[in-house]
């Protein structure tokens, strides 16, 4: 079930990112060849116009065969020119590629919209003036090899007590917990949790000593549900949406500057068969969850097209850049192997990512 829904959230967000490009091309009046649905071998096809629609055996995705975007005899000097990418004013092809990002961007805003109408998962504080309901300490992450992993607590578990050999409080917060754990003094506390729909479950253990003070690995918040009306929740689904892109963007500068400095590690990096099981764990918290999730997919899926690599959408637009300041094109020759080359070793990168997911799984 698991992949099924990973795979319709990949087509959904890779057609909407194509039909980004499908659309801007059309209104500049250049023209489209082709709009695939999934990926070669193609099943059938209906021409519509000057565009075949194409079903393919691969539901993993789609593409947009723009005229012209990749430069050759014909859409540079044939008699159809006029209508090719490349003989677009340079706004116009900018704006043709950036396109696809854009709509990813315009996607994980609806989706965050929505979630809020719907009652999104957020940190107290985090939405202004909004009433929180159902607010529980969660777990966030689990520290590998620490106390509270080998005790099983996992993310997405709701603490709802703690107690030691002398004190015990009903009421939970970051606060209280932290002070629980730091006046342990290495000996055991026990921990009550729910997870999902199950009773409540008790673990005990002892803190380790790190930094200097006592620790069971784990980081936590006061997550509530946040239910919003109609404009609201679209001016909080943008709010969110930027500091998101923020923080991807962030988050590729520092992978790549480690990746630089030779400090880098595949341990940080999710490729489809790990997302398969993040698609899973969202299933299972509701569909919000799994929108939220999406929406989150989507937001990576355009900062990476917007990375200055040949065969992204940034890559393309870096060579736009380079015409503009030189004045003239840059051979089709060069551009279009260093397109080839640069999804090749996209091709490579991904396999090499998905072979560390599945090490991952033993």
């Amino acid at each position: 079930m698991s992949i099924l829904i990973f795979v319709v959230i990949l087509l959904v967000l890779v057609l909407v990112h194509e039909f980004g490009h499908f659309f801007t091309a059309k209104k500049f009046g250049i023209r489209v060849d082709e709009f695939g649905f999934g990926f070669p071998p193609k099943l059938f096809g209906i021409k519509k116009g000057e565009t075949e629609y194409t079903f393919n055996l691969l539901p993993i995705g789609g593409f947009v065969k723009i005229f012209g975007e990749d430069p050759n005899n014909e859409n540079s000097f044939g008699p159809d020119r006029e209508r090719s990418f490349v003989h677009k004013a340079k706004w116009k092809q900018a704006t043709v590629l950036f396109a696809g990002v854009f709509a990813n961007f315009l996607l994980a805003w609806f989706l965050f919209s929505v979630g809020f109408m719907s009652g999104m998962p957020a940190s107290v504080g985090s939405v202004p003036d909004a009433n929180l309901t159902d607010v529980s300490l969660v777990v966030l992450s689990v520290a590998p090899n620490s106390p509270a992993s080998k005790s099983g607590l996992k993310s997405g578990d709701k603490i709802v007590s703690i107690q030691n050999d002398k004190n015990y409080t009903p009421y939970i917060n970051p606060e209280v917990v932290k002070s629980f754990i730091a006046s342990s003094k290495g000996k055991e506390i026990s921990v009550g949790y729910v997870r999902e729909n199950e009773n409540k479950k008790i673990v005990k253990l002892i803190p380790e000593i790190s930094g200097g003070e006592p620790k069971i690995g784990v980081s936590m918040d006061e997550v509530g549900v946040a239910k919003l009306p109609f404009f609201r929740a679209f001016l909080e689904g943008m709010s969110l949406t930027i500091y998101i892109v923020k923080g991807t963007v962030l988050g590729l500068y520092t992978l790549i500057l480690e990746g630089i400095k030779g400090q880098g590690s595949f341990t940080s990096i999710t490729g489809p068969v790990g997302m398969v099981g993040i698609v899973g764990d969202a299933y299972k918290f509701g569909f919000v969850y799994l929108m939220s999730f999406a929406a989150l997919i989507s937001i990576n899926l355009g900062v990476i097209n917007l990375l200055p690599f040949p065969a992204l959408d940034g890559g393309r637009l870096f060579f736009l850049l380079i015409e503009k300041i030189k004045g003239s094109s840059i051979n089709p020759k060069v551009a279009n192997t260093a397109n080839a080359v640069g999804f090749g070793i996209l091709i490579l990168l991904m396999l090499v990512v998905t072979y560390h997911d599945v090490v991952k799984l033993f």
